[in-house]
């Protein structure tokens, strides 16, 4: 058995709307995809901004085979206590941890923690990211072995990584954000960051838009009305007919298959 940290990038408020709005948290969709593979994991799941045993937590990390950091509604450069006790939490699993992978928020702690540094990106994804292509480096790496070099994944993304951390890689891109995916070494940590969902089902990010209409009209005016919002939900649709659950997810069965 291998055991596996999770680690909950919402705050604890978002996903008790998740829940009440019949929507899986980030987390349980990573317990699903991740058991998908393999009935061989254990899991412990830590949230650094609201837990209050982090420190019970933080001096038991050497005991993990690996460590998975999920997405979240959070911008991290508000630079709010919540996102501190994230990033000082990132710091010690990547003194402690030999394997992380890090998704979308997680990728972007990540990267701050390291050094590296997270901008608004000047464009989004919204449940999609389209073309993903796979550069020589993502090509040689464990991460992207029998992926299609380029793909479309669920994402959901209004932040992107600018700066990598010392000696950090590209491994892949889009037109939307340059860096796509990652990987870095720090200490005697491998650190492999994506800034897509592979873990999260198209299903669910309709149910994000859904949920998130109203901001995503009045706050982040990426959709003009509720009618842009269902033409966009219609196109998201088209993707589900044809993915291949396998081939989405395949980032997670090779990060498992790093843990041998």
């Amino acid at each position: 058995m291998k055991k596996i940290l999770i680690v909950e990038g919402n705050l604890r408020e978002e996903n008790e709307s998740f829940s009440n709005n019949g929507i899986q948290t980030h987390t349980e969709s990573l317990k699903d995809s991740l058991s998908y593979f393999t009935d061989k994991l254990t899991f412990d799941v830590v949230n650094p901004s609201s837990d209050q045993n982090i420190e019970i937590i933080s001096n038991q990390l050497k005991k993990y085979d690996g460590l998975i950091w999920g997405g979240s509604s959070l911008n991290i450069y508000n630079d709010t206590p919540e996102i501190r006790r994230q990033i000082e939490f990132m710091r010690d699993c990547q003194k402690k941890v030999k394997k992380i992978l890090a998704i979308c928020w997680g990728m972007q702690v990540a990267v701050t923690a390291a050094g590296g540094q997270v901008k608004k990106a000047k464009s989004s994804h919204i449940g999609i990211a389209n073309e993903i292509e796979i550069n020589e480096n993502g090509m040689r790496n464990p991460l992207y072995i029998d992926k299609e070099k380029k793909f479309n994944s669920p994402a959901f993304n209004f932040d992107e990584v600018v700066k990598l951390p010392k000696n950090g890689v590209c491994l892949a891109s889009n037109k939307v954000n340059k860096i796509q995916s990652l990987y870095f070494e720090i200490n005697d940590t491998k650190v492999w960051g994506l800034q897509y969902h592979p873990e999260i089902t198209y299903e669910k990010m309709i149910s994000l838009i859904q949920f998130r209409k109203d901001r995503l009209i009045e706050n982040r005016k990426v959709f003009k009305d509720t009618a842009d919002v269902e033409n966009h939900v219609k196109f998201i649709k088209k993707e589900i007919n044809l993915e291949n659950k396998l081939k989405r997810m395949i980032e997670l069965k090779n990060w498992l298959n790093q843990l041998k």
